[in-house]
């Protein structure tokens, strides 16, 4: 069941925005109060959200109809001046990877989804920035949200610069959840499993969790990972403060988008098979070249973009998908399948969530197996890593990311999750090799 939690027991909504030379963005993240919020996403807006107007969660297997039943509720009446279509009202949030998620460490207040609708929230766009107050209830009228418009417009003037970006906070101890023998098991019982026929393929995770010499700041860390990944979705996800403990906060910087619609128009990627970066241009070219050559992890690809594909089959006049190319990051490139499609009816973002997640990217084939397999092999709780974070607007239109090359951070303590895919032809100490190339990514921006 769904819960729509407001200031008041009403939902009328009032939302006002005004154009802002806004302070540095890590500025406005560093002085936000929680719950914090932050999306920033390829050719859209960053947006920094505080606190929450409201705030709406669900639990079980129909969490996906009850966030969209409760965000239609939510904007179903409402009086916005948004100013640019940027600083419009959204909902942004999450879901938990399977849908009786049991909420083990380092997930206990992430529940099976949660989406806040900020209070008070900064967009930055190409062309400027926006403060944007919201108010849910009966008390949300128009004078009090502008009256407290104009108090927020004259802190976040008066804010302080940020200065430099700090440095890493150094680790200073590691524990997996997964031993190497084990590991290895694992990856060969699956392959035993698929070669017997009750799998295609299987994605198998592990996690790290690391003692950090320094608590960590998350508008550093996010600053750097804006760095070395602009071509990522970055995203922070906290859920409200606990009394007798440090705010969780879960971020990340994911190359694989989920699912983007707007209109009738889908965008989506298929996105597997991955090596690492050359240390020169001659060896980048070889690898990549190397990687739309080799089997296994063409293998792999194209089980995701086939599937993809099948699962917007059922909402589209036309789906389009081009043939594999490589994508390169900073530290990995992978094979990739931009995927478009046209809708045959207007749908909500989230029918088209729940029916590509998860995607075989991050779960497997067939589904049911595959989950089944994880939930049977991984002595850890995945939460809300490889699931769908993103937006919702009053149109039902969203974009949504896998939540991937992400972590649970909490005080100096943070926990990394990293995963690979395992097919018929896999080795275990090469998927285990893989594991650790994909941890660099966040390990990078943590170690000293």
């Amino acid at each position: 069941m769904a819960s729509l939690r407001t200031d008041e027991a009403e939902t009328h909504l009032v939302s006002r925005s005004v154009r802002v030379s806004a302070p540095s963005f890590r500025a406005v993240l560093d002085a936000a109060e929680a719950p914090r919020t932050v999306w920033s996403a390829p050719d859209e807006a960053t947006v920094v959200g505080e606190g929450a107007a409201a705030t709406v969660t669900a639990d079980g297997p129909n969490r996906f109809d009850r966030v969209r039943e409760a965000a239609e509720e939510l904007f179903s009446s409402g009086d916005v001046h948004a100013g640019t279509e940027a600083a419009r009202p959204r909902l942004f949030g999450g879901f938990a990877f399977h849908a009786d998620s049991a909420g083990g460490p380092p997930w206990e207040e992430f529940p099976g989804a949660r989406f806040v609708f900020p209070r008070v929230q900064v967009t930055y766009t190409d062309d400027g920035a926006w403060l944007t107050v919201n108010a849910v209830g009966p008390d949300a009228d128009v004078g009090a949200v502008e009256k407290r418009l104009d108090r927020e417009r004259e802190r976040i003037a008066s804010l302080p610069d940020a200065g430099p970006v700090a440095g890493p906070p150094g680790v200073v101890g590691r524990r997996r959840t997964t031993a190497r023998d084990d590991w290895n098991a694992s990856v060969e019982a699956a392959v035993d499993r698929i070669r017997a026929g009750d799998l295609v393929k299987v994605v198998l995770a592990q996690a790290l969790e690391v003692d950090l010499e320094t608590p960590l700041s998350v508008p550093d860390v996010l600053e750097r990972l804006g760095d070395a990944y602009p071509e990522c979705y970055r995203f922070l996800v906290e859920p409200n403060p606990g009394a007798d403990r440090p705010q969780a906060s879960f971020f990340g910087a994911t190359p694989e988008r989920l699912v983007s619609l707007r209109g009738r128009t889908v965008e989506t990627d298929a996105l597997a098979g991955t090596t690492g970066r050359g240390e020169t241009p001659a060896e980048d070219e070889w690898l990549a070249q190397e990687l739309l050559n080799d089997e296994k992890n063409v293998h792999e690809h194209e089980l995701v973009a086939q599937t993809v594909r099948e699962q917007l089959a059922p909402f589209a006049s036309s789906v389009n998908a081009p043939d594999r190319r490589v994508k390169r990051l900073a530290t990995v490139q992978h094979l990739w399948t931009p995927v478009t499609a046209t809708l045959s009816t207007n749908e909500h973002v989230l029918s088209l969530v729940e029916a590509l997640h998860p995607t075989p990217a991050v779960g497997g084939l067939p589904p049911e197996k595959a989950l089944e397999t994880i939930r049977d092999t991984e002595p850890f709780d995945r939460g809300w890593y490889a699931s769908p974070v993103g937006w919702i607007d009053a149109a039902g239109y969203g974009t949504f990311a896998v939540a991937l090359r992400s972590a649970v951070a909490r005080g100096d303590v943070a926990t990394l999750f990293a995963g690979v895919g395992v097919v018929e032809d896999s080795d275990p100490d090469r998927e285990w090799d893989e594991v650790q190339l994909k941890y660099r990514a966040l390990l990078d921006e943590l170690e000293r």
